[in-house]
């Protein structure tokens, strides 16, 4: 028996995004992508403020968006949403 899962375009969407974001972490922080989820936070990652200066600058020129000012992520989920939302 073969099992399909079928996801809508925003659940593709944030995929690809925490993607990137895992790839970004792994690249430049020697983050296992295996150990980041949407429930992720940047502390227990050991993501400092400085680390996320430069992954929304790595995200910025990947995905060709510009962050403006966020505030209040504290998680990779936050971040997803806020970067989906752009």
């Amino acid at each position: 028996m073969t099992c399909f899962v079928i996801l809508d375009d925003i659940e593709r969407t944030n995929m690809a995004t925490l993607d990137t974001i895992k790839d970004i972490l792994q690249e430049n922080l020697d983050i296992a992508p295996e150990n980041v989820d949407e429930d992720s936070t940047f502390e227990s990652l050991g993501v400092d403020s400085l680390d996320m200066v430069e992954l929304i600058c790595e995200l910025e020129e990947r995905l060709d968006v510009d962050f403006g000012e966020p505030e209040g992520l504290e998680t990779m989920g936050d971040l997803v949403e806020y970067v989906d939302n752009l």
